[in-house]
């Protein structure tokens, strides 16, 4: 389930963030609003909600 603040991942790879991991902002009428954010700039961006895909962050560290 994607909720706002979750972080996702653009799964459509025809998409130009391909693979781009940010944090979600709002959802409207099946639309995601993503920010990314990378060094020197942030990017609001919206993408239908099939195109996104959750991130699971608690994967890759180890302890």
């Amino acid at each position: 389930m994607i909720l706002p603040g979750a972080t996702v991942r653009v799964k459509n790879p025809n998409d130009t963030y391909y693979e781009f991991e940010g944090l979600v902002q709002r959802i409207s009428d099946g639309n995601v609003a993503v920010l990314f954010e990378g060094g020197n700039w942030d990017k609001l961006v919206t993408f239908k909600l099939a195109e996104l895909e959750t991130v699971d962050l608690s994967k890759g560290k180890k302890k």
